[in-house]
């Protein structure tokens, strides 16, 4: 089985054509400060992101509330999900 790859449901052609108007829009001299304003907002929204689970989790804690809860989550998560690919591993040798 042969996938290909794609990011937001998007295929390798349409970003290639995304880019392309890009530049005809912007120019390429702008391309380089555009991207990097939009690195700036990605990183500050990231930022802001880890800021807002730090204080709910601190908060959290100081207040007695147990979350623990979602580590015992992601360790059955991750058993399912090894699980998971030791099947699928099993099948893609098969083919």
């Amino acid at each position: 089985m042969i996938q290909n790859p794609t990011f937001l449901f998007i295929s390798g052609g349409e970003i290639a054509f995304i880019l392309f108007i890009a530049i005809m829009v912007f120019g390429a001299d702008k391309l380089p400060e555009i991207a990097r304003g939009l690195g700036k907002g990605m990183r500050t929204l990231r930022d802001a992101t880890n800021d807002i689970k730090h204080e709910i989790t601190k908060t959290a804690e100081k207040n007695g509330i147990d979350t623990s809860i979602t580590k015992d989550v992601k360790k059955e998560l991750d058993k399912v999900k090894d699980d998971l690919e030791d099947f699928t591993g099993s099948v893609r040798r098969k083919l």
